[in-house]
C-alpha cells in the first residue's frame, strides 16, 4: 500500500534505440588491449594491459557496443560498495563513429537502468568526457549541482 504513495523522483528517459547493426553486450568485457585502443582513441593515456585486465576483473559488471563490422565502439564498466555508492568508469565512445551521440545515449540509459534495478537509491558517481555530457543530462545527471566541483588526480 505505502508503494503506491510514493511518487518517482524523476521520469526515467524511454530507452534510446541502437543503429542498425549495433550490438550492446554486458556479458564478457572486451580484451584489455581492444579497450585500451578504443580508450586511447577517445583521448585517454594508453593504460597498462595488466592494470586494466585487474581493472575489468574488479568491475562489477561493463557494457560494451560493437558496431555492424564487429569493432569495440563504445564501453562503460561500474564499480560499487553494493550499498551506498557506485562510480561508471571508462564511458568512452569512438570518436570516428558517425553515431556518436546516439552510443552514448544508449551506454549510459543501460548503466542507470542496471543501477537503478540492482542498486536502488545508492549514489552514483561517473568520470566522463565532455561529449557525454548531453547523454548524462538526458539521464537525470546535474552539472556541478551547488557549486560543487569533483576533482581527481592522475599519479
Amino acid at each position: 500500500m505505502l508503494d503506491s504513495l510514493l511518487i518517482p523522483f524523476r521520469s526515467q528517459p524511454q530507452q534510446p534505440g541502437l543503429p542498425e547493426g549495433y550490438s550492446l553486450d554486458g556479458g564478457l568485457p572486451p580484451a584489455a588491449d581492444e579497450l585500451n585502443a578504443l580508450l586511447v582513441s577517445c583521448g585517454d593515456p594508453s593504460r597498462v594491459p595488466h592494470r586494466l585486465e585487474l581493472a575489468l576483473e574488479r568491475s562489477a559488471w561493463s557494457f560494451s557496443l560493437r558496431d555492424p563490422e564487429g569493432q569495440l565502439v563504445g564501453f562503460v564498466r561500474a564499480t560499487s560498495d553494493l550499498a551506498l555508492n557506485a562510480n561508471l568508469w571508462d564511458l568512452a565512445v569512438a570518436p570516428s563513429d558517425p553515431a556518436q551521440a546516439q552510443l552514448f545515449l544508449v551506454l549510459v540509459h543501460a548503466a542507470m537502468s542496471r543501477l537503478r534495478r540492482e542498486l536502488p537509491g545508492c549514489s552514483i558517481s561517473v568520470a566522463a568526457p565532455a561529449l557525454a555530457l548531453e547523454a548524462l543530462k538526458q539521464s537525470g545527471f546535474v552539472v556541478d549541482p551547488g557549486g560543487i566541483r569533483a576533482m581527481g588526480l592522475r599519479l
